[in-house]
């Protein structure tokens, strides 16, 4: 099993955080399905004020391309993630237009 951590930023504004978090409370059956299609096994998201964190767990054959690929194919995931993004903004240091960004990791309690 791979995990990953991610992150992204929400507009500073506490009506569309809200709303955001209400989308998340009831995510569409297509892209529940979408996501378990392309290897992910569980998927978190965190918030801490508008910064969001995203851990996956993931089948070893599982890559961010061919998720990518599945995506683009997928009219519903495009629905989604066009309605996502009037709430979403990249973080500091992202490329342009690019959102969810894979995270480093830096500790790990089991290899100390």
């Amino acid at each position: 099993m791979k995990r990953y951590c991610l992150t992204l930023d929400l507009k500073p504004d506490k009506k569309f955080i809200k709303q955001y978090d209400e989308y998340h409370a009831r995510v569409w059956p297509e892209i529940l399905k979408s996501i378990t299609d392309s290897g992910i096994l569980n998927m978190e998201i965190f918030r801490f004020s508008n910064r969001l964190c995203m851990l996956m767990e993931t089948t070893e054959e599982f890559s961010f391309k061919h998720k990518g690929k599945m995506d683009k194919m997928n009219e519903k995931v495009q629905d989604w993630e066009t309605l996502m993004w009037n709430f979403q903004q990249s973080v500091p240091g992202a490329k342009l237009g690019e959102k969810w960004v894979l995270m480093n990791k830096i500790f790990d309690l089991n290899q100390q």
